[in-house]
């Protein structure tokens, strides 16, 4: 879902996607995950959230709401707050989950929570989508969605991909007139 997002962010002349990811969150005290994982996107850092004009925020669901990970990711982002390096920036969220009824809408919600108290500008996926009126699978207008089934190895379906994309590439056209306005630096 990620790289289907960046893919429309990247659509807008001028803007780039920068895929993150976050580490794990565990449950020995000890324990220390590795600065760069072993595979897949880097791990996001404050800086990356400072840096960007946009934010494409996604997570599995976990009961309703988003994974440890993230939250714990969130949690650590108060000196933004403070700083009110995110006002006005545009965020969007995503979601997947192995049920068709599993909180894709909730987790969207719980993630868009920090974001509003950060000042950031939610986007979503207006029903101009028309994916949005024809999937059985994934899709919210609170944020894109993927039915990733028990096992979780569900490809995406084509809705889903269509509205990854145009949910970036709003995320993106927002960015560059807000940009455009002043509203947000690059």
């Amino acid at each position: 879902m990620a790289r289907q997002i960046a893919r429309g962010v990247e659509s807008v002349e001028g803007l780039h996607a920068r895929v993150r990811t976050v580490p794990p969150v565990s449950a020995e005290p000890e324990a220390v995950s590795p600065a760069i994982p072993d595979e897949g996107a880097p791990y996001a850092t404050l800086n990356d959230l400072k840096e960007c004009v946009g934010l494409a925020l996604g997570s599995p669901t976990r009961f309703g709401n988003m994974a440890a990970p993230v939250k714990y990711f969130i949690d650590s982002t108060s000196a933004l707050w403070l700083s009110g390096d995110l006002i006005n920036k545009p965020a969007t969220v995503f979601t997947s989950t192995s049920s068709l009824h599993g909180g894709q809408e909730t987790t969207c919600l719980s993630m868009m929570l920090p974001l509003i108290h950060h000042g950031m500008l939610i986007v979503g996926v207006p029903y101009s989508e028309t994916e949005l009126l024809s999937t059985s699978s994934g899709g919210t207008p609170y944020g894109t969605s993927h039915l990733a089934g028990p096992d979780s190895d569900q490809p995406l379906t084509d809705e889903e991909i269509k509205l990854c994309q145009a949910q970036g590439k709003r995320l993106a056209e927002t960015a560059l007139a807000l940009l455009q306005q002043g509203l947000i630096k690059h």
